[in-house]
C-alpha cells in the first residue's frame, strides 16, 4: 500500500505535506463518524441530513486517501 522507501527519499517539505494530508484525512473521517453516531449533537439538524452529511464527509476522506496514496513526484 505505502512505499516507505519512497517516503524516505522525499524532501522535508514533501514529508510534512504528506503527514499533514494524513491528519486532515483522519479529521474528515472522524468528523463524519461523529455526525453519524452522536445523537445529542448541539446543532439543530434533522437526523437525515446529519447522516447524509456524515456519509459525504467519509466519502470525501476516502477520496483524499486515494489521491494521497496515488500521489507521484513530478
Amino acid at each position: 500500500m505505502f512505499n516507505f522507501s519512497n517516503f524516505r527519499q522525499k524532501s522535508p517539505q514533501q514529508r510534512f505535506l504528506f503527514i499533514f494530508g494524513l491528519i486532515i484525512l483522519l479529521f474528515y473521517f472522524a468528523l463524519g463518524l461523529l455526525l453519524i453516531f452522536w445523537k445529542d449533537i448541539p446543532f439543530d439538524i434533522k437526523p437525515t441530513y446529519r447522516v447524509l452529511f456524515g456519509i459525504l464527509l467519509i466519502a470525501y476522506a476516502i477520496l483524499r486517501f486515494y489521491r494521497l496514496n496515488n500521489q507521484r513526484d513530478n
